[in-house]
Parts: structure tokens; sequence; C-alpha cells
């Protein structure tokens, strides 16, 4: 297939961006442009979660933004965690998004949503297409679940079990959140010790970039060799069906998110 020229950066306030965005079916968000030229979406409903990978400045948490608030655009609501709290400063404050930072509010935070899940699981059809999407929007994944797990060793008791109840959220999310509207947006590579099972299995969307040999294979082992690093912002590859599609991400700030999000009849975003 023929390859196009990709601009440097997609910008949120390009022509035509915004309209190609809020145009999207629910639940589905684009995640960019390809070099053949087709928007890269993700659909939640056959692809539940998201997995972004990418070494320092690949922009993984403009990825994490961006699907995030297009589907807050939408109706969903949001759990937003990070433990470096600087990264998702555009959630607070949001009235559909919970923001939490520090490694006892996520743990609190992970503990509510294993509950939320159990209740949505038992709801009927009827009441659960009624029920808003839930994000879980999880920045550097792989310190944060550490971290959690040694959180919970230093408070837990003898009859209580040995994984943290906030990471059995976050896998049970993952293994039975499509059925539950919930749906797991992740940065990072967790390990199956943590979560129990390879990453690329649990991912229907798997986003790369400056990755290195290891990485891909281990996460995107059909989709042919490992590229060679692209340097410029936003550039990744797609990884969707065990096919690679360079991309072009959309670049969507924190201004851009809360202005658009508080007052979408803005166009000056």
């Amino acid at each position: 297939m023929k390859k196009t020229a990709l601009l440097t950066m997609l910008s949120f306030a390009a022509p035509d961006l915004r309209e190609q965005i809020e145009a999207m079916p629910e639940g589905t968000a684009l995640i960019g442009i390809s070099t053949d030229g087709r928007a890269i979406a993700v659909d939640l409903d056959t692809c539940p979660h998201v997995l972004v990978c990418t070494s320092t400045g690949g922009g993984s948490t403009t990825v994490l933004r961006s699907l995030t608030a297009q589907f807050l655009h939408q109706g969903a609501h949001a759990l937003v965690l990070e433990s470096k709290r600087i990264s998702h400063l555009w959630a607070r404050g949001l009235p559909t998004v919970t923001h939490r930072g520090n490694v006892a509010s996520i743990h609190d935070a992970l503990v509510g949503l294993g509950e939320e899940l159990a209740r949505r699981l038992a709801l009927t059809d009827t009441e659960l297409d009624a029920a808003p999407r839930l994000i879980v929007s999880m920045d550097s994944a792989n310190g944060t679940l550490h971290h959690l797990t040694r959180y919970w060793e230093k408070f837990r008791g003898n009859d209580d079990p040995r994984m943290s109840p906030a990471v059995s959220a976050i896998e049970a999310a993952l293994y039975t959140g499509r059925a539950a509207r919930v749906h797991v947006i992740l940065d990072g590579t967790p390990s199956s010790s943590v979560l129990g099972a390879a990453p690329r299995e649990m991912f229907g969307t798997v986003i790369l970039a400056r990755v290195t040999t290891t990485t891909w294979q281990r996460l995107a082992p059909l989709a042919g060799p490992a590229p060679k690093p692209n340097r410029l912002p936003g550039r990744s590859h797609v990884i969707q069906e065990d096919e690679a599609h360079e991309t072009q991400a959309i670049w969507m700030t924190d201004a851009d998110v809360v202005t658009w999000l508080t007052d979408p009849e803005d166009h000056t975003a």
C-alpha cells in the first residue's frame, strides 16, 4: 500500500481534524493518521483495552490524554491514575473524572473499581446499556503497580489475600471489563508476574513508539520485524489484529482538553 508523507504534528486544532474526531461513533476514538492516509482508531466494543508503550519522550502521556478525552466527550466517565501527579493536570476538577495521584488514593480508587465492576456485572443488559462507559487510564503503570504491591504488603493481614486488591481490580477489569463497559488504557509494560498473563493477550490495540527490538517482539510478535525508531514527536506504530500501522498520533494539549470538555461549542482550542 502506497505511503504518504505525514505531518510532523497532528494538532487537535488542525483544519477538519476536530470535526473528524467528533464524528466518531460512540465508543470509538481516533488515535491518528497512518502513512497510507487511513484514520487509525480504537473501537472499545471490539478492542476493549489499549496498551501504550514508549520510551521517554515517545508521547505515551499525550496518547492517554487524547483517547481518554475523546471518550469523555462521548459521555464516558474516567478514573485517571498517575503517580507522577503532574502528567494529567487537565483531569482535575472535571465532573466526570476521578483523578488520583498518591499510592494510597490510587489503591482506594482501584478497590472501588473492583466493587463497581462487580456491581455492573450484576446488571441486566438494559441497565448496563444505560450506564456510562468507565475508562481507567493509568500512566506509568509499571511503577504504579509495583508501588501498589509494596503498599499492600505493609498493611496486609494474615487472613488477607497475597495479591493487592488494587492490582486484582485492574486484572479483573482487563479480563471482564468488556462485559461491564469498563475499559483500561494503560501506559507501560506490566509483567506477567504482576497481572498474571502476557500483556499482548489482554490488549486488542497496542501502541508502540521508540521501543527496543526486545520490547517489540514481546508486545507485537506477529506484526513483523521491529521498525527503526522514529524520533518525530507523536510518531508511533499501532498494532491491531497483528498488523502494524505507522501512525502520527493526535497532539491534544491540557488546554485543548479542558476547553473542549467544559465548553464544547468553543472552536478556538
